[in-house]
């Protein structure tokens, strides 16, 4: 008899076992509240850089965030942000209205389906640029939901190879900025901990560019780690003769020098030069990476989350570019890019900018030249009283849990 009933057991219909065993799918958590909103963070000062100085753009005087908050059936929150420089936040806020309501009834955990559903939702208007920005607010969100339910930091959820990051400092060296108040904010960055100056270049008269580059150096000595620059600013010609002239400087690398999507031209300055190539934060997608990287034209890889569509297409772009033996230097966002360059196979660094402080309750350490990844739960981060005053819109979507 025992037997039998042991060989009616193993026997059961695939009906039977589903009844006694729910599928992951039907025992997931859902999606039932997605909120966006629209802000405006207004900055102390204009920033003006090389693509000021060449007439393309108008002085940066503020940055629009998209965030987007979601809370689901079991109680998890997650949030995240999207960010626009000058034009382009109405309309990113704009298509994330579209897409949030899509989210509703999705389970959290599907990250990766939910970030292709997003896309093809907007697909006839593209697959990277304002499309996939709007999409990385949710993504983002969705990845802090995720380790927040699990109780870990967002880089001790991926797999940390560090608990710190090097941080090198952007904000203070500014175009719009005298070359006495460069040496001034470097030496309080300096003193505040910071691991390493950046700073502008591409001015229409390199010899300009030269006396800055040089007074930099003299101040910060031989060795300590110096970046600068150029926003796509240069012609091919320029970039290879400037290039050598900044050779003896001993720089850590020469950031955007040629036109973002000239690839071919950064591949061969990266070739000739011994100083390294930087670039790609100006790029939208997974795609246009891998296209950068597979072409060998930079040796420092510069993603910037928010930017690509969200920390899946990162996390791609990590994946591909260590495979390629690059670097990483994520760009802005450091309260995200923190915790990615915590879980880059080799050392990264971290783009320093305090401009986004204000906006939350939360503060990043900065010690030895490294900035500490946070014990707190997820991206570690929360709105500030502040960031509600300065909204601009919002909108709801589900139910509030």
């Amino acid at each position: 008899m025992s037997n039998t009933a042991t060989s009616n057991t193993s026997l059961a219909s695939p009906q039977a076992a589903a009844t006694l065993q729910p599928t992951a799918h039907a025992a997931g958590d859902r999606i039932e509240w997605v909120k966006v909103s629209l802000v405006y963070l207004p900055l102390a000062a204009p920033i003006s850089d090389a693509k000021v100085l060449t007439g393309r753009q108008r002085p940066l005087t503020e940055i629009a965030f998209i965030f987007a908050e979601i809370r689901t059936r079991d109680g998890h929150e997650g949030i995240g942000f999207g960010y626009s420089k000058r034009a382009g936040g109405p309309g990113m806020y704009a298509h994330a209205k579209e897409i949030a309501p899509e989210l509703i009834g999705e389970d959290p955990n599907d990250i990766a389906r939910i970030w292709n559903k997003l896309l093809w939702a907007g697909a006839s208007m593209g697959r990277s640029g304002l499309t996939t920005q709007a999409i990385a607010p949710f993504d983002i969100a969705l990845w802090d939901l995720k380790a927040k339910r699990a109780g870990l930091p967002l880089a001790k959820l991926l797999g940390a190879h560090r608990d710190s990051v090097r941080c090198y400092n952007t904000s203070g060296g500014y175009l719009s900025m005298p070359l006495d108040q460069v040496l001034k904010n470097i030496e309080k960055s300096r003193a505040n901990g910071i691991g390493g100056i950046k700073i502008k270049v591409g001015q229409p008269d390199t010899a300009t560019d030269l006396k800055r580059v040089k007074a930099v150096r003299e101040l910060l000595g031989d060795d300590f780690p110096f970046m600068v620059d150029a926003n796509q600013q240069w012609d091919r010609t320029t970039a290879q003769r400037f290039g050598r002239v900044l050779e003896q400087f001993n720089l850590v690398w020469i950031e955007e020098p040629l036109d973002a999507y000239d690839i071919e031209g950064h591949a061969a300055l990266a070739a000739s030069l011994d100083t390294p190539i930087a670039t790609g934060e100006m790029l939208t997608s997974f795609g246009e990476h891998a296209q950068l990287i597979t072409a060998h034209a930079s040796d420092f890889v510069q993603p910037d989350a928010p930017r690509v569509g969200g920390i899946t297409p990162f996390l791609q772009i990590m994946s591909l570019a260590d495979f390629k033996g690059l670097k990483l230097a994520p760009h802005f966002a450091m309260e995200i890019h923190l915790h990615l360059a915590a879980a880059y196979p080799q050392e990264p660094w971290l783009e320093h900018f305090e401009w986004l402080e204000p906006m939350f309750n939360e503060r990043l350490e900065l010690r030895d030249g490294r900035m500490i990844v946070p014990s707190r739960p997820g991206l570690g981060f929360s709105l500030s009283d502040q960031a509600l005053a300065w909204t601009a819109d919002k909108v709801e979507f589900g139910a509030r849990p």
